[in-house]
């Protein structure tokens, strides 16, 4: 039993380890600036085609 747990921890040493000291010397990213606020109308368009859908569907429930 204890060799298996002494292959196990080797495993662990060999092949986890060397991964994981990888990623610690990964790059940040660089900050980006925040694109500008534009607003083309898609959102508010969207927002009413969903309101529509909703009363649509409530009046298909009251009626049914």
């Amino acid at each position: 039993m204890t060799c298996i747990k002494a292959c196990m921890t080797l495993f662990f040493v060999c092949f986890f380890l060397p991964g994981l000291m990888q990623l610690a010397h990964g790059q940040s990213m660089a900050p980006v600036a925040a694109p500008p606020m534009s607003n083309d109308g898609t959102t508010v368009d969207q927002g009413v085609a969903y309101l529509l859908m909703l009363i649509a569907l409530l009046v298909t429930y009251l009626v049914h």
